[in-house]
């Protein structure tokens, strides 16, 4: 079983881990005291050229392949999952988008800022009526003379109150909806009609942060159309794609963190005149989750392989991002039992890990959406 991706990206990890330990794990802490994301955690990753990681380095990006941007996405969740947050806004979902499918004078407009994290983005797919089922959204987009009017809601966008751009979905066809009906708009902030009206916060971090925006006969551009009419639907699943694969590095990152702190609290912990790492039963949840994360670990970078070898993954990517978020979940409620009253406490690694890991579940695709899809195929 292949466990690294490559002999040099093996080579390369122990510098990425040291990194994070010792220059962005001092920020976690100051992370969950502010509730903020300190610049200094978007100068750290910049000068490591980490921003904008999967965009062309002749607009200031990386020029990283997926299995690079991978192992980086997997350590940097050793720490803190805002700097996941960091390496997505700067290469996931809309600028990904952006660089697929975007006119030479999108590109121009965005891309080196978005590299650079002077810009930030977010995505626009959600909707109270269509979180999971994207098909069902019913914010609407009409052409009218040298552009098109948007009305509707977003919510639960991420990093969707302080973007600069934002990639939104809209019906820009009723009949024929996912089928060509649904349209991707890049709406610049401060688009008079385009409101941020709402900001919540989830279980985890204080400074992770969603937003609502409200489109009230916002009139965009014709150039702020991304793509051509029709092909939002499939536009925002290949982001959608791209996103998973690092939804799963970053699982296996954290995952590998939590059983580490567990095996050392285990082996200085005692209790009844024993150490815990003596005791069969956490043993057991040590041995369980630390052969979850290898085969996870396994499944994801053969994926990667195969899609940086220009194979298409199909529904193996949908199987990596259930597995691993499902296996996280696993992992950190062993990770609480072992840590027992210091499992539970704020301040205590574990305690944030706990909270912020449950999104994984959730975001990019529910675990229900993957096992539907991934029955598609199995049934066709």
């Amino acid at each position: 079983m292949r466990t690294e991706l490559s002999p040099e990206l093996a080579e390369l990890r122990p510098a990425i881990r040291r990194f994070v330990e010792e220059r962005l794990e001092p920020l976690a802490l100051e992370i969950d005291r502010s509730g903020t994301v300190p610049e200094e955690a978007w100068r750290l990753m910049r000068e490591q050229g980490w921003l904008g990681m999967l965009l062309p380095a002749e607009v200031g990006g990386g020029g990283a392949d997926l299995p690079t941007y991978a192992l980086v996405m997997e350590e940097v969740a050793r720490s803190h999952r805002v700097f996941t947050l960091l390496l997505d806004a700067t290469s996931g979902l809309t600028p990904a988008g952006i660089l697929r499918h975007g006119t030479p004078a999108q590109k121009a407009r965005w891309l080196e800022g978005l590299a650079t994290g002077r810009l930030r983005a977010a995505f626009g797919l959600t909707e109270p009526e269509a979180g999971s089922d994207a098909a069902a959204i019913r914010t609407r987009a009409e052409k009218v003379p040298g552009g098109w009017r948007i009305n509707g809601r977003k919510h639960w966008i991420s990093g969707g109150h302080v973007a600069d751009v934002v990639m939104v979905m809209a019906v820009t066809d009723p009949e024929k909806r996912a089928r060509g009906g649904i349209s991707a708009f890049l709406v610049e902030r401060g688009t008079p009609g385009f409101e941020v009206t709402r900001v919540d916060t989830t279980i985890g971090s204080e400074a992770i942060k969603l937003g609502e925006l409200t489109f009230t006969d916002c009139i965009v551009p014709e150039d702020a159309l991304l793509g051509t009419p029709g092909a939002g639907f499939s536009i925002a699943m290949g982001s959608l794609t791209t996103g998973r694969l690092g939804v799963s590095a970053a699982c296996i990152g954290a995952a590998d963190r939590l059983n580490a702190m567990s095996a050392e609290h285990a082996r200085g912990r005692s209790t009844f005149g024993q150490k815990l790492a003596e005791r069969q039963a956490i043993q057991w949840m040590l041995a369980d989750s630390a052969t979850e994360i290898e085969v996870a670990r396994a499944f994801l970078y053969d994926t990667l392989r195969r899609a940086a070898a220009g194979q298409d993954p199909g529904v193996a990517t949908s199987m990596c991002k259930l597995f691993c978020s499902e296996m996280v979940g696993r992992v950190a409620d062993r990770a609480v039992q072992i840590h027992g009253g210091m499992g539970l406490v704020r301040g205590f690694p574990v305690e944030r890990f706990y909270r912020d890991i449950r999104h994984y579940r959730v975001g990019e695709g529910t675990s229900e959406i993957q096992r539907m899809l991934i029955a598609r195929e199995v049934l066709r």
